[in-house]
């Protein structure tokens, strides 16, 4: 079979959007039970990454992934003159359910299930 060659309108029609519909990581899990804890309050990702135990590395790629799901809601503080403005986050109304959301199934996954097996007869 001879390769089909595409143009640019056809390639970019065969690559298909990413959804975003993935499980959160368990460290995602974990920044959103810390944020959850008090909703309302604007967080450092400073204190976050001391609470969750994780590298400023890996918290703040999360939080930027967070906030592009519209789970977070970020805004900037001032700082001291000489001192550059923080970043601070804290839950959406749509971050709080999906947290909520999250308990739920979690509930739900622990409640022990009867094994179903087959009998000897």
């Amino acid at each position: 079979m001879l390769p089909v060659a595409l143009d640019d309108d056809s390639y970019i029609g065969r690559v298909t959007a990413v959804t975003g519909s993935r499980s959160p990581s368990p460290q995602a899990i974990r920044v959103l039970r810390a944020l959850a804890a008090d909703p309302t309050r604007w967080r450092y990702g400073y204190d976050l990454t001391t609470e969750v135990h994780l590298k400023s590395g890996s918290l703040y790629p999360i939080l930027i992934r967070l906030a592009d799901r519209d789970l977070l809601e970020t805004s900037w503080e001032l700082g001291p003159p000489g001192r550059p403005p923080r970043h601070l986050y804290r839950l959406t109304p749509t971050g709080r359910e999906y947290v909520a959301a999250l308990d739920v199934a979690r509930v739900e996954r622990s409640v022990p299930r009867r094994r179903l097996g087959l009998s000897g007869a």
